[in-house]
């Protein structure tokens, strides 16, 4: 799980990288293409392409769109904030889904995940800090995002068991790359990319693939208990690439607050564990929390 995280997380700071000479529609698009490629193959090694015609469920394409929203405020906020700023807000997603399970499902959440709900979104209004100078259009952007994401993960929720999860994959990865090629051309057109450009916008797209990968894995082999809190170390690499990569400086709000999202993120996990739910909140979101077409 920790080496997912890595890999989904150096993802994200190549693109944060290549964010300042190339726009986001061609971002989304290049890297899309390559995406592509790479589930594609994965999908249809495993299977997941015999049939089709499930990726036409109304679920699927209202999942992509949330996908979509979710990747364009992800990709601005990526580009105009620190990496571990971004990171810590995503944190709070799991308690999102729960709270829009409660909400819209009916789904039973105790005083205690309420209030840790609470605690989680107190944490992330320290790391935005509304009415403070920190607070702009790009944290309104990453909050968002994490709507859009939340929202994704509880139509998940709803496709049949027979739609393959890679072929939502699949699907959700096309339609944010052909979004990307519309998107190209407002966003300031197509910009010639070096050598170095497309090699790290293919090792993105591979990177997602690794943390794809190892995810899958750490969710079957492992104890689920035990392995989703290591969804949180995602934290520790934005935070450990920002200081290296980008010079980022940890100020005191984003520890504050992201002790806040991950405590109450943790103990809503136990209290999910000790109710018996046989499906955590915390194994039904994103792959990777971030919006990656994935």
């Amino acid at each position: 799980m920790a080496l997912a995280m890595f890999g989904f997380t150096a993802n994200d700071a190549i693109i944060k990288i290549l964010t300042g000479a190339i726009n986001t529609g061609q971002i989304m698009f290049v890297r899309g293409i390559f995406a592509t490629l790479l589930i594609g193959f994965l999908a249809w090694q495993q299977g997941a392409l015999k049939n089709p015609s499930l990726a036409l469920n109304p679920l699927v394409a209202g999942r992509a769109l949330c996908e979509l929203g979710a990747t364009l405020f992800f990709l601005f906020a990526l580009a105009n904030m620190p990496l571990s700023n971004v990171s810590a807000v995503l944190q709070s997603l799991p308690l999102a889904v729960t709270m829009g399970a409660a909400l819209f499902f009916g789904e039973r959440v105790g005083w205690r995940r309420w209030l840790a709900i609470t605690v989680g979104f107190a944490g992330v209004m320290v790391i935005v800090r509304p009415g403070m100078e920190g607070f702009n259009t790009y944290s309104l952007a990453v909050l968002a995002c994490v709507c859009f994401a939340a929202s994704r993960d509880l139509l998940t929720r709803l496709v049949p068991a027979d739609v393959p999860s890679l072929l939502i994959s699949t699907v959700t990865t096309i339609c944010v790359t052909i979004a990307g090629g519309v998107l190209m051309v407002p966003f300031g057109g197509w910009t010639p990319l070096s050598a170095t450009d497309t090699g790290m916008l293919f090792a993105a797209s591979a990177l997602l693939m690794v943390g794809y990968q190892f995810i899958v894995v750490a969710m079957r082999e492992g104890e689920i208990a035990f392995v989703a809190p290591f969804r949180y170390t995602a934290l520790l690499w934005a935070v450990l690439f920002g200081l290296v990569i980008f010079g980022e400086s940890l100020e005191t709000p984003i520890v504050v607050g992201s002790t806040l999202i991950i405590g109450s993120g943790l103990y809503s996990l136990y209290r999910e564990r000790k109710v018996g739910r046989a499906k955590p909140i915390s194994e039904s979101t994103g792959e990777s929390m971030s919006p990656d077409g994935l």
